[in-house]
C-alpha cells in the first residue's frame, strides 16, 4: 500500500476525490483511521426512492457509517449496518459488497416524518427513535456469520457508533458523519454528498491503558500510572483536533481528505495510505431472487403472489423491477 507523509505535503501528487476511504495513521498519537467521502454514488443511492431530506439525511449517514467500518475489515463478502427502531424511520439497511460495493434503503412512515419535519423534530435522533444497531459480518455460507448489536436510545448515528466500539471492541474511537446538499456550478438540482471520519486509540502492543476507561489502568503501579496518563494525552490530542472539523469542511467537494488530514494533523505527522474507490452497487439479480422465492416459498404461497399471470419482485435497494412466470418454479395450478 503506497502512502504518503503529509508533513512534506505537496500539490505535486493527486489529491483523491468523491467516492473513496483514506486509511491514514497518527503515529505520535498512536492512533489511526479513515476518512470516506462520498458523492455520486451516495446521491444515486439517495435520489432514487425521492426521500424526504431528513430521511436521505439519515440514510446518508447511515451508508458513510458503514462505508468507514466496513471498509476497514479484510475480508470477502458483506458488511450489513442495520437499524430497528420505533421511530419515524423504523429501518435502515445498507450493505458493503466488499471490498467497494455500497448500497442502502430506508423505510419510514410518511406521516410520521411529515409531522416531525412540520414540528422541527427531524433531526437524526428524532427520526431513530428507540431500538437497536447491528452490524453483521457475512463471509459467505461456509463461514459463521459475527454480528455486533447496540441499542439505540433516541442517540444519533455518531452517538451509536461510539458505544458500539466502547462495548463491543473496547477500544477508544472516535466518528464523525456530515451529509449535504450542493448544487455544482451550471446545475440547477443540488446533489447529495457526504464525508466522515473514523479515528481509534491503538496504542503499541495492544496496550489500552486510558485513565477515562475504568479498569484499564493498574493505578497501585506508578509507572502503569504515568504510563495511562500519557497514553489518555495523546487520545485527548486526537479528540480535541478532530472537535475543530465543521459538517461543511468534511462534505465539501473542494477540500480533499489528503487536505483535510493536512489540516488537522500537519504539526503531528499524519501518514496517508493510498485510496480506496468505492462505488454504487447492488447485488440483486434475476438468478438470486429466482433461488429466494424457490427456496423460502412453497408453490401455495407463490400462488398467492401471481397477479396478471406474473409474480413481479422489485428490489428495495435499486428499484430494479423483476418478473417470473409460476412455471418456471414447476408450480401448475396458476
Amino acid at each position: 500500500m503506497a502512502e504518503l507523509q503529509l508533513t512534506e505535503y505537496g500539490l505535486d501528487r493527486p489529491e483523491s476525490g468523491d467516492d473513496v476511504a483514506v486509511p491514514f495513521t497518527l503515529e505520535t498519537l498512536d492512533c489511526r483511521g479513515r476518512v470516506v467521502r462520498l458523492g455520486d454514488a451516495l446521491d444515486q443511492i439517495l435520489t432514487r426512492h425521492n426521500y424526504p431530506a431528513p430521511v436521505a439525511r439519515l440514510l446518508g449517514e447511515a451508508v458513510v457509517l458503514a462505508a468507514l467500518i466496513g471498509s476497514s475489515l479484510k475480508f470477502e463478502g458483506k458488511f450489513i449496518l442495520q437499524t430497528q427502531t420505533d421511530g419515524p424511520v423504523n429501518l435502515i439497511v445498507v450493505d458493503l459488497d466488499a471490498p467497494d460495493g455500497l448500497r442502502g434503503y430506508a423505510r419510514f412512515d410518511a406521516d410520521a416524518v411529515q409531522r416531525a419535519i412540520e414540528t422541527g423534530e427531524a433531526s437524526s435522533g428524532a427520526l431513530l427513535g428507540k431500538g437497536h444497531l447491528a452490524m453483521t459480518v457475512d463471509q459467505g455460507q461456509f463461514t459463521e456469520r459475527y454480528q455486533g448489536i447496540v441499542a439505540l436510545e433516541g442517540g444519533t448515528l455518531e452517538d451509536v457508533a461510539h458505544t458500539y466500539f466502547q462495548q463491543s471492541e473496547q477500544v477508544p474511537t472516535l466518528v464523525r458523519l456530515a451529509v449535504a446538499q450542493l448544487t455544482r456550478k451550471g446545475e440547477r438540482s443540488p446533489h447529495w454528498r457526504a464525508g466522515g471520519t473514523l479515528v481509534q486509540f491503538l496504542p503499541p502492543h495492544g496496550e489500552r491503558m486510558m485513565a477515562d476507561l475504568p479498569g484499564d489502568g493498574d493505578f497501585d503501579n506508578p509507572e502503569s500510572a504515568d504510563k495511562s496518563f500519557v497514553e489518555s494525552d495523546k487520545w485527548t490530542t486526537a479528540r480535541a483536533l478532530l472537535g475543530t472539523i465543521a459538517d461543511d469542511e468534511l462534505a465539501d467537494p473542494d477540500v480533499s481528505p489528503e487536505r483535510l488530514l493536512f489540516r488537522l494533523f500537519h504539526e503531528q505527522g499524519v501518514r496517508v495510505f493510498e485510496p480506496m474507490p468505492l462505488e454504487e452497487r447492488c447485488t440483486c439479480s434475476a438468478e438470486r431472487i429466482e433461488a429466494m422465492l424457490r427456496d423460502n416459498f412453497t408453490a401455495e404461497e407463490r400462488g398467492e403472489m401471481v397477479v396478471n399471470g406474473e409474480i413481479e419482485v422489485v428490489c428495495e435497494f435499486c428499484s430494479a423491477d423483476y418478473h417470473f412466470k409460476p412455471h418456471e418454479f414447476g408450480d401448475t395450478h396458476h
